[in-house]
């Protein structure tokens, strides 16, 4: 009996350690203040995608979720560009205290977002199941292409978000040789900008532009806003940034004050 006592303390501490080992094994690491890379199948096609996981401390339990729509330079297939420019950013600049999900869906090669509308939606819904966001509170932003798109992903489903925040982006085709780049939504409407304020009136919207863009000029987003303000709109916001070209991403995400804690704050 002693002996069998003597062998089992032995033991104790290896079978201890194996425990540990295996509990370690099995409990995923918790990622936080990071992104990280996904894949889902969509129509028999792997579309690889970035999500932002804010950090437990900054965000809760259930933190809100923001979708950003990629620009033109950004499509393909990798995953990793459209965290490159925009607001990717920004959150690596406030990787500790960012409080929110981003989600980003990337458009493949050659395509504009109203033609990925289901992948945008399938990558949201993914985030939002395995991080556990808040579906009260999804908002959708974007830049030039991812500007357009916003509206687009925005007309499909409007009871879904809680605000809007659109970037130098546009209703119409900008120029001749982007003849696929327009709001599909609207594109049969004689007055698509009423059409929008008319069914987004509810929504609270933010539209920046560049004063001085010459690739998708400003002339759209501010007959947008002014249909916004003729629906009666509650909280249509624009800003123009009288010394910014294309580039109004930057001062909106990074320079602009309060629009992290607008966009964050509402709630459908």
């Amino acid at each position: 009996m002693r002996n069998a006592l003597a062998t089992w303390c032995r033991r104790l501490p290896i079978l201890l350690a194996l425990v540990a080992v295996a509990g370690c094994v099995s409990l995923p690491q918790r990622v936080e203040g990071a992104f990280v890379e996904r894949t889902l199948r969509l129509d028999g096609v792997d579309r690889r995608y970035q999500v932002f996981v804010p950090s437990s401390a900054a965000a809760g339990r259930h933190p809100p979720v923001v979708v950003f729509l990629h620009g033109s330079g950004e499509r393909g297939d990798d995953g990793l560009k459209p965290t490159l420019v925009g607001v990717g950013p920004y959150l690596r600049a406030h990787r500790d205290d960012f409080p929110a999900i981003v989600v980003f869906p990337q458009a493949p090669a050659g395509t504009e977002w109203s033609g990925n509308l289901p992948l945008v939606e399938a990558t949201l819904d993914a985030a939002l199941r395995e991080f556990r966001g808040d579906p009260r509170r999804v908002s959708v932003t974007g830049l030039s292409m991812g500007g357009y798109g916003v509206w687009d992903v925005a007309l499909r489903t409007p009871g879904r978000f809680a605000a809007l925040a659109p970037v130098c982006g546009g209703v119409l085709q900008p120029r001749a040789e982007r003849d696929t780049l327009f709001v599909a939504a609207v594109a049969g409407e004689a007055d698509p900008y009423a059409a929008i304020a008319r069914r987004l009136h509810g929504v609270p919207t933010w539209i920046f532009h560049g004063a001085r863009d010459d690739v998708v000029p400003p002339g759209d987003d501010r007959k947008l806003v002014a249909a916004f303000r003729a629906a009666g709109a509650r909280d249509a916001r624009y800003t123009e940034f009288a010394d910014a070209n294309h580039n109004s991403w930057d001062p909106a995400y990074a320079q602009t004050p309060g629009f992290w804690d607008w966009l964050l704050a509402q709630s459908r």
